[in-house]
C-alpha cells in the first residue's frame, strides 16, 4: 500500500513537470494533505454511523472530538511519506522532516488530553445517571476525577513539551549537561518551584483524602462559601452573594476550617426566642410544632422547643429543626421565626418581652422626710434678712 501511495505521488508529481520543481513538489504536498482529509472523513463518517444508544453515543461522541487531532496527525503521516519522492534539497527535507516530527509528538499529547477529558466526562456522566439521589458520592467522584486530570493535563503537557524539545541535539546535549549537574541544579529548581509543587502534591493529598468535595459548603473568614472549582492549584470558592474566594490549595491542609457537608448535606438549624416569664409556653411549643409539620422544609427528623436559658428580664427557648441542606435549613428557620413572631403579637402579646420597673412607697416616703428638713433649713452663715428694729 505505501509503494502504491508513493508510486500516485510520483505521478502527480511529474504531472506538474511543466512547473519549477519546487512548485511542483509542493502542490504534491498538498494533493497528499487533501488525500488524508478525504480518508479522515470516510473513515469518521464510517465510525458515526456505529448503531446503539448507550456505546454508539460513545463512539460517536469520542469520534467527533479526536476527529480535529486525527486528522492533523494523518496528514502529517502522509506529508511525511511524500516528502522522499519531492524534488526538495536534503536539507529542506531534513528542516521540513524535523518540523513535521515536532508537530507530530504536539499532536499526540494533545490528543491524549483530549481523550482523557472525553472519557472523565463520560464516567461522571454515568455517576450522575446512577446514583443522582448520593449526592455525596456524586462529590466524591468529581473531586476524584477533576483534580486528577488537571494534574494529567500537567503531566502530560509537560512529557509532550519535553518530548518534543528533546528532537534538538542542542537540547539534547543541554539536558545531559544539565543531568551531570543535577545536584545544584534541583536545589535551584526546587527553590523556585517550591510553591508550585507544594500545592501540587496538595492537590493530590486533597483528591485522595478530600477534607473538600465540590459543592461542600465551608466556612471561610466567616462566610459561607461554596467549592465551586478544585484546580491542581488552587480552589474557588463561591460565596452567598455571588463574591469568589480564590485560595491556595496547599491552605486546606495548613489550616483548620469548618466543612458543613463533609458526611451529608443534611443541617440541624436553631432557632432562638426571646419571650417574657408570662409566656404560655404550652401554646407556643404546640404552635411551633404546627408551624415546622407544616412546612415543606422540614425533613421530618428533628424537631424539639426547650427553654433554655433565662435572664433577670425574659426567657431564652430554643427551637431546633433539621433540613436537607444548609440553604433548605436557613430558609426554615427565617420561617419560624416569622411565623412564631405573628403568633406572639396577635394571640400571645403577655409573651412579648418586657422591662418591668418597681416603685416601693413606704421607701419613698422615708427618704422625702429625711431630705425636707435639709431642704427649710438654711446653711449656716447665711443672710436671712433683716432681725427687726
Amino acid at each position: 500500500m505505501k509503494s502504491a501511495f508513493i508510486d500516485l505521488l510520483t505521478q502527480i508529481r511529474e504531472s506538474f513537470d511543466w512547473l519549477p520543481a519546487t512548485m511542483a513538489s509542493v502542490l504534491m504536498l498538498c494533493a497528499a494533505v487533501l488525500m488524508a482529509e478525504i480518508c479522515s472523513r470516510i473513515m469518521t463518517k464510517l465510525v458515526l454511523r456505529i448503531p446503539g444508544q448507550k456505546r454508539g453515543a460513545f463512539v460517536r461522541s469520542f469520534t467527533t472530538a479526536m476527529q480535529r487531532p486525527a486528522r492533523v496527525m494523518l496528514a502529517i503521516i502522509f506529508v511525511g511519506t511524500a516528502l522522499p519522492v519531492s524534488d526538495f534539497s536534503y536539507r529542506t527535507m531534513q528542516w521540513a522532516g524535523h518540523g513535521l516530527l515536532v508537530l507530530f509528538v504536539l499532536m499526540v499529547g494533545y490528543a491524549a488530553i483530549v481523550a482523557m477529558r472525553i472519557l472523565s466526562d463520560a464516567y461522571l456522566a454515568r455517576i450522575t445517571g446512577k446514583d443522582d439521589r448520593d449526592d455525596i458520592l456524586l462529590r466524591t467522584h468529581m473531586t476524584q476525577v477533576r483534580v486528577l486530570r488537571r494534574m494529567a493535563d500537567i503531566l502530560v503537557g509537560l512529557l509532550t513539551v519535553g518530548s518534543a524539545l528533546m528532537t534538538f541535539e542542542s537540547v539534547r546535549e543541554y539536558g545531559l549537561s544539565l543531568f551531570a549537574s543535577a545536584g545544584a541544579a534541583s536545589v535551584v529548581v526546587g527553590l523556585a518551584a517550591r510553591p508550585l509543587l507544594t500545592n501540587l502534591i496538595a492537590g493530590m493529598q486533597i483528591a485522595m483524602t478530600q477534607p473538600i468535595r465540590m459543592e461542600d459548603l465551608i466556612i471561610i473568614n466567616g462566610d459561607w462559601a461554596w467549592v465551586e472549582e478544585i484546580t491542581a492549584t488552587y480552589v474557588v470558592l463561591r460565596v452567598w452573594d455571588w463574591r469568589r474566594h480564590i485560595v491556595p490549595i496547599s491552605w486546606f491542609l495548613e489550616n483548620p476550617f469548618q466543612n458543613w457537608t463533609h458526611n451529608s448535606a443534611a443541617l440541624i438549624g436553631v432557632v432562638f426566642l426571646y419571650v417574657d416569664f408570662h409566656a404560655p409556653m404550652d401554646r407556643i411549643r404546640v404552635r411551633l410544632r404546627e408551624i415546622v409539620h407544616a412546612s415543606p422544609l422540614w425533613d421530618g427528623k428533628v424537631f424539639d422547643v426547650q427553654v433554655a436559658d433565662c435572664s433577670a428580664q425574659v426567657m431564652t427557648v430554643r427551637i431546633i429543626a433539621s433540613a436537607r441542606s444548609a440553604m433548605v435549613s436557613w430558609d426554615l428557620r427565617c420561617e419560624i421565626r416569622e411565623k412564631i413572631i405573628v403568633f406572639l403579637r396577635d394571640e400571645c402579646p403577655e409573651a412579648l418581652p418586657r422591662e418591668r420597673l418597681a416603685h416601693v412607697s413606704s421607701l419613698a416616703g422615708q427618704e422625702a422626710l429625711m431630705v425636707a428638713p435639709l431642704i427649710d433649713r438654711p446653711p449656716p452663715g447665711a443672710y436671712t434678712g433683716p432681725s427687726g428694729p
